[in-house]
Parts: structure tokens; C-alpha cells; sequence
């Protein structure tokens, strides 16, 4: 698609939820966006690419209660370490602020009163899953995303109780078969409780819906996805429904979040205010920039596309464009939908589990963040589907294509143009039209095809080269010869590098100081740089990816990990080597060794134990189930507290000794023992590291 005048574009990724670092997912969306934004900046258009962290809802709460801070300072802890991914990476993001920033509170507000206004918000009693266990004993309505159990729809298990990460599904959590709360372990009780729905059922959204979802805004096999929403669907119980269900947007205090105006003690669904955020940090953008952000909206002009991943398809598709429909505002003109990532071992990404390749592990080893920007751009596309990152295939195609090919052009070309005075030239047709071509598959997210195209026409210039043999005219006094065949190369390169630049923009910038080219853009760039032109002395662009770097990135998780971070010196051995290390005991048999009964264990909670400063109470899910088929959990006392805070075992897997005799001790009954790691001379270590299996280890698995 060609446009003749500048276009106004506001461009989102994807809120990230602000209870942890960014995960290699994360990062993957983010450069997937950035490359889309940064072509069109080299189209003249004009773009405001904002984020902002997705800071409320009760994991936040529950996470902050049990660090002993306020659910703002843990969230501002968050957001103090998004720089480094963010700048280490390229990402172009124009403003990245929050969801609990004021904008987004008023805007959340107005928002609702305008839905409100429009005759599709109503209040019902519902029955909610309710934990009295939770906070020790204080008790809360449990959010979505502290209750599991299995999908009513394909029987996945561990399933959240808004929507099925298995099958797509959305439903209540009073759905889910064999429901249990992840904060205490225990079977959740229904509670009646007074909630606010935004009427989806309405026949105005539902005729809006159908017609904004099919119109071509979304990729064709996500539009068929959405479809499938509006049809008679069968619910848990047996029942069936036609169309879209009403949309429970309040939950019950406690809760951090936004309080719904005229209702004490009710707030905002986090997933109500979080996609209103994108509107907040443009705000916040517009504001410091002294632009109106209500005519900035209402320019009928304006394009608005948003980068999501596949896991949040119906909150974008269904509940945001009615929002924005119906309160008055804009609706998206797109909606870019990505896969998963995964990594080597096909391991899916998850944002709730924050596994995968560590983004900060990747920079800490000098590994270049443009290896792995062309790597998954080369992978994406159009679609929407699942990519996976390949140790072996990331160095064979960094070395090959972009220092064997890309870079290999300029290095060889540069030593054949004296004093780097270019003679006459003119570009190809070939370099032409992959120029356009490639701009329209970035525009139409095709990163993987125009990167192949780009690839294949550097393979014909460096064949071209060869082929020319210029070392040879060197030698045979042709210097004017060679220097054609030179600069023509330069002027090759400088097309490759123009196309390149969304996907690798520091390495860009390099090269357009070496061909003293200017910022080069799609217009700029179709002109010759002509004879005459001087350019730069070549200074080496890029690096191979060494083995060693890739082996450091993918190895292996120890056996024994530690959430304090010991230093390796520490973490090891004292400082002779040998001083730590207690003297083995006395032999056993393997009968002896087989009456111990060692289980993987999911720490579904852990909290400090009041009255002590050594024990942490640990609640432990050892794939077990009690006499009703729900989780039977564990109570366990371990003495980590000075070496872990509860929040970084929360979620873990660990080893636990399943079959000791109950023990009882003051603060309560211990169920079995954790295992961890310890040196005999605590002088020399005093680190105590906790037991943690490698991946794909599952509650209940016994250890032989």
C-alpha cells in the first residue's frame, strides 16, 4: 500500500502485567512492533509508540502485602527495571508510563460513566469463589487469576479461571471443574456478592462486533476464531447460550485497583483498566508535548493499531472495541496478533510463568541484541503463528547472512575504491524494486519474506563480485575497473542497509556514517550516491556469534539455584575449595535409599511465620488429592527465612521428603521436609540453597 501523505499512527504493544521482569516473549513482541514502527518512520509518517505496566489487580497486592510494601512501591520497583531491556534491545517506545498513573484513573472512570450513559452497565448478584484462607486467615474473593482448575470446555488442567491458555475458552470461574485457590491451597467457597456487568449481550455490541471482527481488520484465521464466539456455544453445566455473555468488570476490596465511581469498596476488573492504559500513556505523551489529546483523538485521520500476542485475542477483539465504541471513542483500526516463542526445547512462553531465554542474561554476555532482532524477524510474519528460537540455527544464520553476506559486501568492496572516491554509478532495477518491495513487507508484517529477499539479492551482488574478480583488475592495472565494480557493490550495500534499518537500527547508523549517506529512508535511499561521493574509512560493523556464548546462554540450570543470587564464588565453594565441602556419610544401600520417598512439590504459597525469624511456612502441592478429588496440599515449615523471601518461591517446584512423619512444632504441624543445600562451614558459605528440578518436572513425580 503506497501513501501519498503522511499518516498519523498511535501504536501499542501489549501492557506487560508489573509483578516481573520482561521475558523473552515480551521482548519479541516489542521488536515485532518496533520494526513495524521504524518503517513507517522511514515513510515520513508520524507515529507515537506507547506502553505502560499493567500495575493493578490482586496478584500485585498479595505480592507487595508479603515483601511488606505498598502495591505502588512494588509496582515502582517493576518499572525501574524496564530501561535496560527496553534500551538494550532498540525498542523505540515514545513513552512508557502506567496503569495507575492518574490519566488512566480518570480516563478508566469517564470511560465507564459513559457505558454507563449508554444504558450497558448493570449490577447483579453473583455467586464468587471466595478463599478463607487467604491472607492469613482474613479472607478475600478470589480474582481470576488465584484460581485454577480444569477447563470446562477441553479439560485442560491447571487452567485459569478466565480463560483456557489450552483451547481459548472464556469463561466464569465458578466453570472450572475441581476449582482450588493457588493461595492457600484449598477448595474456594461460594459467596454472593453484588458485581457490575458491561452488557456485551446487547444486541447494539453484538451487531457492532460482528461487523467490526469481520470486516478485514483482523487476520483472516483470527477473525475465524472470533466467529466461532457469536455461535450457540454449551456451557459447563450442560446448558447452552447463543451469542456473547455479559462481561463481570468489578471485584471486591481488597483489591488494587481503580474504584468504581458511587460504589465503596468495588473497583475496576483489572482487565477493564488495563487496555484503557494505552490511552493514558499517549495522554501523558501528548500532555508533555503541550497537543490536545482529545482533537489528537478525534482526527479522523488518525489510525490506531495495537500488538498483542494470541493468549489476549478475546479481551482486544470483544471487550476493548465496544468499549471505545460505546463510550464515544475510536475503535482500532487493527489488531496485530503474534504466536507464542518458544525456545530450543519447544517449551511455550508464558507471561504468568516467566520462562525461557533471560533477555538480560542475553545482553550481560555482550551477545548482540541485533542477532537476535534479525533471528526473529526473520520467523515472523502475517500470521499469528507459534515461532520457535533454535541455538544452532540463530549462529548459522547471524554468521552466514548477516556477517558472511550483508557485511562481507562493504568489507571487500571498501579496498577496491581509492581514497573511498566513488565513480560513476547508478542503481539497479533489481536494488529498486527490492527497496519497494521490501517496504511493503514490513507494512504488511512480513518480516521473514522481505528478509529472504534481501538475503538472496546479497547473494547475487557478492556472486557479481566474484565474479568481477577486482583483485585481479588490480593487478592488471585496471584500478578505474575495479573501482567501478566498488562502488557499484557500495552502492548495493547501501540498499541492503536502507532495508535493514527497521530491523537493525544501530548497526544502521554505523553504516550511514561509513557511506556518509545521511539518514537514510525509502525515498532518500533510491537515489545514487553518485560519483564523486566520499565515503568513510571501513570500520568493521559486526561480530560472529561464538559458541561460547550461546552454550553460556542455554546452560543448564544448576541443580541447586538460589533466589538470593549468591555470587558464584559463593556459591560454590569457599576459598580453598575444599573447607565447604562436608565429609560424605556412611554407605548406604539401595534399600536403605528407597524407604525415603522424595517428591517434586509446587510451592503454591509461602509466608513468613509470625514469632519467627528462621521459619518460612510453605504450602506445598505434591500431586496429591484429597477425599473430594480436589488438591491436597502440604503445610511445611522449612528454616530459609534469612536466605529467601516468600515471594521468590511462590510458583517454584522444589524437592520435598513426601513420606517423613508429621511433625509438631510450635508455630503448627510440618508436613513432610524441603530439601536444600547447605555448606558445613558457614563461615566460608553461609548460603542455604534450596532444591529446585529442571524443567518439565511435574507435582507428584517421584525421584529415583
Amino acid at each position: 500500500m503506497t501513501h501519498t501523505s503522511p499518516r498519523q499512527l498511535f501504536v501499542t504493544t501489549a501492557l506487560p502485567y508489573a509483578n516481573g521482569n520482561f521475558h523473552i516473549g515480551h521482548i519479541m513482541e516489542y521488536i515485532q512492533a518496533d520494526i513495524w514502527v521504524r518503517a513507517q518512520r522511514m515513510a515520513g509518517h508520524e507515529v507515537n509508540f506507547v506502553c505502560a505496566d499493567d500495575a493493578h489487580g490482586a496478584p500485585i497486592m498479595i505480592a507487595a502485602q508479603k515483601q511488606g510494601m505498598t502495591p505502588e512501591a512494588f509496582v515502582a520497583n517493576i518499572a525501574a527495571g524496564r530501561k535496560p531491556y527496553l534500551d538494550g534491545f532498540h525498542i523505540s517506545f515514545d513513552n512508557w508510563h502506567s496503569t495507575d498513573a492518574p490519566e488512566n484513573h480518570a480516563l478508566a472512570k469517564e470511560i465507564y460513566l459513559d457505558l454507563k450513559r449508554a444504558g450497558l452497565i448493570e449490577t447483579q448478584s453473583v455467586e464468587q469463589f471466595f478463599d478463607p484462607a487467604a491472607l492469613e486467615g482474613k479472607g478475600m474473593f478470589l480474582a481470576d487469576r488465584f484460581i485454577k482448575g480444569e477447563c470446562p470446555k477441553c479439560g485442560a488442567k491447571d487452567q485459569y479461571g478466565d480463560n483456557c491458555e489450552n483451547c481459548g475458552a472464556v469463561y466464569a470461574p465458578t466453570d472450572l471443574k475441581n476449582p482450588y485457590s493457588t493461595l492457600s491451597g484449598g477448595t474456594p467457597v461460594l459467596k454472593a456478592s453484588e458485581h457490575f456487568f458491561f452488557k456485551l449481550s446487547d444486541p447494539r455490541c453484538v451487531a457492532f462486533l460482528e461487523q467490526w471482527t469481520q470486516d478485514g481488520k483482523l487476520q483472516p484465521e483470527v477473525a475465524n476464531k472470533v466467529k466461532e464466539w457469536f455461535s450457540t456455544r454449551t456451557n459447563a453445566d450442560g446448558s447452552t447460550s447463543t451469542g456473547l455473555g455479559d462481561w463481570d468488570i468489578s471485584r471486591d476490596a481488597p483489591y488494587f485497583g481503580i474504584e468504581i465511581p458511587d460504589a465503596p469498596g468495588k473497583y475496576f476488573y483489572v482487565w477493564l483498566d488495563a487496555p484503557v492504559g494505552y490511552l493514558a500513556s499517549l495522554k501523558n505523551l501528548l500532555d508533555k508535548r503541550g497537543v490536545d489529546f482529545n482533537a489528537y483523538m478525534k482526527n479522523p485521520n488518525l489510525e490506531q493499531y495495537h500488538f498483542i500476542g494470541k493468549d489476549i485475542v478475546t479481551f482486544h477483539t470483544l471487550f476493548w472495541p465496544a468499549m471505545l465504541k460505546f463510550s464515544g471513542r475510536k475503535t482500532p483500526d487493527n489488531i496485530f496478533v503474534h504466536g507464542f516463542l518458544t525456545v530450543n526445547n519447544g517449551e511455550k512462553m508464558s507471561k504468568s510463568r516467566g520462562t525461557g531465554l533471560d533477555p538480560l542474561k542475553y545482553l550481560s554476555l555482550g551477545m548482540n541484541p541485533e542477532w537476535l532482532r534479525y533471528y526473529l524477524a526473520t520467523k515472523l510474519s502475517a500470521k499469528n503463528e507459534d515461532i520457535d528460537f533454535n541455538a544452532e540455527d540463530f549462529m548459522l544464520k547471524v554468521n552466514s547472512d548477516l556477517v558472511g553476506k550483508f557485511i562481507n559486501i562493504a568489507s571487500r568492496a571498501a579496498k577496491f575504491i581509492p581514497n573511498g572516491k566513488l565513480v560513476s554509478t547508478k542503481l539497479s532495477e533489481a536494488s529498486l524494486d527490492l527497496l519497494r518491495s521490501v517496504q511493503m513487507d514490513d507494512e504488511a508484517l512480513e518480516y521473514g519474506k522481505g528478509l529472504r529477499d534481501v538475503m538472496a539479492f546479497a547473494d547475487t551482488v557478492n556472486a557479481a563480485f566474484d565474479a568481477a574478480a577486482p583483485w585481479k583488475l588490480v593487478k592488471e592495472g585496471k584500478v578505474d575497473e575495479a573501482a567501478l565494480i566498488g562502488s557499484e557493490c557500495m552502492e548495493a550495500f547501501k540498499i541492503i542497509v536502507t532495508c535493514m534499518k527497521p530491523v537493525l537500527p544501530a548497526l544502521a547508523a554505523q553504516a550511514e556514517i561509513f557511506l556518509n549517506s545521511g539518514e537514510l529512508n525509502w525515498v532518500n535511499a533510491a537515489k545514487p550516491l553518485g560519483a564523486g561521493h566520499v565515503i568513510g574509512d571501513y570500520k568493521h560493523l559486526m561480530q560472529r556469534v561464538d559458541i561460547k556464548q550461546l552454550d553460556a546462554l542455554f546452560e543448564a540450570p544448576a541443580v541447586v539455584e538460589t533466589a538470593s543470587q549468591a555470587t558464584p564464588d559463593k556459591a560454590s565453594s569457599s576459598a580453598n575449595g575444599a573447607a565447604a565441602i562436608e565429609p560424605l556419610a556412611p554407605e548406604i544401600s539401595i534399600d536403605d535409599f528407597s524407604k525415603v520417598d522424595l517428591r517434586i512439590a509446587k510451592i503454591v504459597n509461602c509466608e513468613a511465620v509470625e514469632g519467627s525469624t528462621k521459619l518460612l511456612r510453605l504450602t506445598l502441592d505434591a500431586g496429591e488429592v484429597d477425599a473430594s478429588g480436589g488438591v491436597k496440599t502440604r503445610n511445611v515449615f522449612s528454616g530459609i527465612a534469612s536466605h529467601y523471601k516468600p515471594a521468590d518461591l511462590i510458583g517454584k517446584h522444589t524437592v520435598m521428603v513426601a513420606n517423613l512423619a508429621p511433625r509438631k512444632m510450635k508455630f503448627g504441624v510440618s508436613e513432610g521436609m524441603v530439601l536444600a543445600a547447605s555448606s558445613a562451614d558457614e563461615r566460608a558459605n553461609p548460603g542455604i540453597y534450596v532444591l529446585k528440578p529442571v524443567a518439565g518436572a511435574e507435582p507428584g513425580m517421584r525421584i529415583r
